[in-house]
């Protein structure tokens, strides 16, 4: 490894964990060696000797978001490329080796992401939670949860594999977000907007991402999720304001006050009917699409679990865009 490393990898936590200890050891069979790790705890830790072959900086921060933590990484970081992910997520032994060819053969790029799999050892509930977004028809976008080629143009990507051009992170401004959830998705619209770069999906840049295991928990991320995106729809169209995002509370809509003036008349009844008939053949189209990566057993839990995180995302959507101001939540 060079005195200066190419890459600085930036990873935000509360405390020490057990994915952050498997992130970590994945992190050293990186084939790719040149890179420092920037770690970003709430409290002052000992490393175990374990990691003494790694070249670890850790910089507490305190009870701060993990958009704060990014920016206090990046003042500290020398490469010249930062690698984002979560502490809950583990790269492939290649990931720098392609992002840094991309980087060398576009020159005009100024970050890149990739898809987060779902680890084929999540537990059985996890992995249900990771298959609802692996269609279209069930709202997901499947290119952030496998590799979907072609390498193509975004305007938004989530942190937990983003890598950046420092000069860009720069010159956007860094995150500098009072929000999370949601921080990338701002930080995203700021590089393109604030430092004239593009972003691009690259589907060869794999990260392994854990689940939320149980509905309670996943639910409460697709809750805070749908908050924070029907306030920035209302806030910061640019990026937010798509049909895709509403789509959930219209059947929200649609359910409640459907089933009302169905029984007003045969007419409206039918089209209610109707209704419910397109949203059975979309969960068909899910279903199969998500049998495409995942086991029958698994398909089959998503099911219900689309329904209920339409219903509740719907809703969150609505509470967020009629919302004057979000207080930070510090992603506690």
């Amino acid at each position: 490894m060079s005195d200066v490393p190419s890459f600085s990898i930036i990873i935000p936590f509360k405390a020490w964990s057990r994915d952050l200890d498997e992130c970590l050891s994945h992190i050293g069979n990186l084939s790719d060696k040149n890179y420092e790790i920037v770690l970003l705890p709430d409290d002052l830790l000992a490393l175990t000797e374990k990691y003494s072959d790694l070249p670890i900086e850790i910089l507490p921060t305190g009870k701060v978001n993990p958009a704060i933590k990014r920016d206090m990484a990046a003042q500290k970081a020398s490469g010249a490329f930062l690698a984002f992910i979560d502490d809950d997520a583990y790269p492939q032994p290649d990931w720098l080796d392609v992002a840094f060819n991309y980087f060398n053969k576009h020159p005009d790029v100024g970050a890149i992401g990739g898809p987060a799999i779902t680890p084929e050892n999540d537990p059985y509930w996890a992995r249900v939670s990771g298959a609802v977004f692996l269609s279209p028809a069930s709202g997901g976008n499947p290119e952030r949860y496998i590799p979907c080629p072609p390498s193509r143009k975004v305007d938004d990507w989530p942190s937990v594999n983003l890598i950046v051009r420092k000069k860009a992170f720069l010159k956007a401004g860094g995150f500098d977000s009072q929000y999370w959830p949601g921080e990338d998705t701002l930080f995203c619209m700021k590089l393109i907007e604030q430092a004239g770069c593009k972003i691009v999906y690259v589907p060869e840049l794999i990260v392994w991402h854990h689940r939320r295991p149980g509905l309670p928990k996943h639910l409460r991320q697709i809750g805070n999720y749908g908050l924070h995106r029907g306030f920035f729809a209302k806030k910061f169209p640019k990026t937010s304001r798509k049909l895709k995002y509403f789509i959930p509370s219209i059947w929200v809509c649609f359910l409640v006050f459907g089933m009302f003036f169905s029984m007003t008349s045969n007419l409206m009844g039918f089209l209610y009917l109707a209704g419910l008939t397109v949203y059975l053949i979309a969960l068909g189209i899910s279903w199969n699409d998500i049998r495409k990566h995942e086991p029958l057993s698994v398909a089959l839990g998503a099911v219900p679990y689309i329904v209920m995180t339409h219903i509740w995302y719907g809703a969150r959507f609505v509470i967020g865009l009629t919302t004057r101001e979000l207080r930070s939540s510090l992603g506690r």
